[in-house]
């Protein structure tokens, strides 16, 4: 970094922890940091703040590490602290694999976090958190003023918007009306009035609403749960690990791609996948039913299938896992514009679902709930209402019901961009410092992060997350995180490094 540099950090959740390692890990000399953040939950953010021990981290540690190109990053903070704690938790019974609870994985961000701004205090960084939000931002010639909402404005040579994503959306109108929870988290609170023999709704069918029946079940509920959305899309159930490596369908075959062609169609991109399959003794026509077929059939078979099919040999699911997140960012800007349409309106939802898995326990427990008659998953969802007289009426296609409560978990708004960030990014839009993507989020520049302006990158502000949603793709998986971090720390090492060669330059001429 150059000396002097001053970053800007708007948020304070995970994506901000990868960053901030990312900046730890490279050479230059010193700068100031600064990361504003309101909640009570700095570095944990909504999804890995204190909550129950039965919401689980839905992936391998392995996947969770912060470090680029430090996998057992992760595996070895745990190990440090099962030797602390004399015990080894969150094994998963029915594949042998670690599923850590969320507030453990926010530990670990925290300490990460505090691990980095220590690092970078010592080579003589300066570093700021301000507990306040960041309420409107303006882009000057040379810097990035941030505004927050006690009116004071600060300026910095580069910003990262860091906002993580938003609540849940409040689909039917509910928001206030009393047994209605908006927001289910933290789980451990919003649980505590709930009675036992309660007939609980969850709208949603997604992580989040699995999250909601887990906690329910563990603290000994014992009325009925009815998991109620439009198509009945569980997550998936990941399968027994096994080692293997891309080799068709990786980041650097499609950056190669890029390269040299502005566009890929999704038919040659399928072609390679089943390239993949090939080689590894998959099918693709086993796999592809997976996306195709999910609403032909009934989500409880579905996830008593493909629990059943954990210790399965066939690599078809684990490689399409596993390509998601890797590789789909590489894939989605080489996508022609129809194809993204196409992959939006009707796959999106199930690819969450494939690569976004739950553990093999989290569906076990589910399965145990649906044979016991205490849990039912419902799709065609048409209308939740509050009745006069206390209580919701639910109504399904061909079937209405009543329920004592009702808990929202519908995942948060296409466009991405969380409430609390409304304010800054309109003033962002109406300033020109970025603008909108028609897929959601702020466009910005795959390579870099930046963000872009009829056409032009702005080597000053940046995104990383789910702000960044359309114009990439798998925004808010660890891996992605870290990966983007790497490029958006690096684009700010060398733009600041020409920024400094180039005053020293002028310094020699007027010499």
């Amino acid at each position: 970094m150059s000396a002097g540099i001053s970053i800007g950090v708007v948020g304070g959740g995970a994506s901000a922890v990868c960053l901030i390692d990312a900046v730890a890990r490279l050479d230059g000399p010193p700068g100031s940091l600064t990361v504003f953040e309101p909640s009570a939950h700095l570095w944990r953010g909504r999804a890995y703040q204190v909550d129950a021990p039965a919401l689980k981290v839905n992936a391998l540690p392995d996947d969770m590490s912060v470090r680029a190109g430090d996998l057992g990053h992760f595996e070895r903070w745990l190990a440090d602290r099962d030797r602390g704690l004399g015990r080894r938790d969150g094994i998963d019974p029915r594949s042998g694999a670690r599923f850590v609870s969320r507030s453990v994985y926010g530990q670990y961000l925290e300490h990460s976090a505090h691990a980095a701004l220590t690092t970078l205090r010592q080579r003589g960084w300066r570093i700021d958190l301000v507990g306040s939000a960041v309420t409107a931002a303006r882009r000057t010639a040379e810097r990035v003023l941030l505004h927050t909402g006690h009116g004071a404005a600060r300026a910095f040579d580069y910003v990262v918007l860091c906002v993580g994503g938003d609540g849940p959306k409040d689909v039917f109108g509910l928001r206030g009306t009393p047994g209605f929870v908006q927001d289910p988290y933290p789980v451990a609170d919003t649980l505590r009035e709930v009675d036992p023999q309660e007939r609980i709704a969850v709208i949603g069918s997604g992580l989040t609403a699995v999250d909601l029946v887990l906690a329910l079940d563990a603290q000994g509920h014992r009325g009925p749960i009815s998991l109620l959305s439009r198509r009945g899309v569980l997550p998936g159930v990941r399968q027994r690990y096994v080692p293997f490596e891309l080799e068709h369908i990786t980041p650097e075959r499609m950056r190669a791609l890029a390269r040299v062609r502005r566009e890929v169609p999704l038919p040659e991109i399928v072609e390679i996948v089943r390239a993949e399959l090939r080689d590894a003794g998959a099918a693709l026509d086993a796999v592809l039913p997976e996306i195709t077929r999910i609403d032909q059939e009934d989500p409880v078979a579905r996830l008593r299938r493909q629990l059943a099919d954990v210790d399965s040999p066939d690599l078809g699911l684990r490689i399409l896992q596993r390509a998601v997140p890797e590789t789909g960012p590489d894939i989605w800007p080489l996508l022609p514009e129809q194809d993204r349409e196409h992959v939006l309106r009707h796959h999106y939802r199930t690819v969450m679902s494939l690569c976004c898995p739950m553990p093999p326990s989290s569906a076990a427990v589910l399965l145990e709930l649906v044979d016991a008659g205490r849990l039912e998953v419902r799709s065609g969802l048409r209308t939740v209402g509050a009745r006069p007289s206390g209580g919701f009426e639910v109504v399904t296609e061909g079937s209405a019901f009543r329920v004592d409560r009702v808990f929202n978990a519908v995942n948060a708004a296409e466009d991405r961009i969380p409430t609390g960030a409304a304010g800054l990014v309109a003033s962002l839009t109406a300033g020109r410092a970025a603008v909108r993507h028609r897929h959601g989020g702020l466009d910005v520049v795959r390579a870099t992060s930046r963000m872009v302006v009829d056409g032009e990158p702005d080597a000053r502000l940046y995104g990383l997350g789910n702000i960044t949603s359309g114009s990439l793709f798998f925004t808010f998986g660890v891996p992605s995180l870290v990966d983007r971090a790497v490029d958006i720390a690096e684009a700010v090492h060398e733009h600041a490094r020409g920024v400094r060669d180039a005053r020293a330059q002028g310094l020699l001429l007027r010499a």
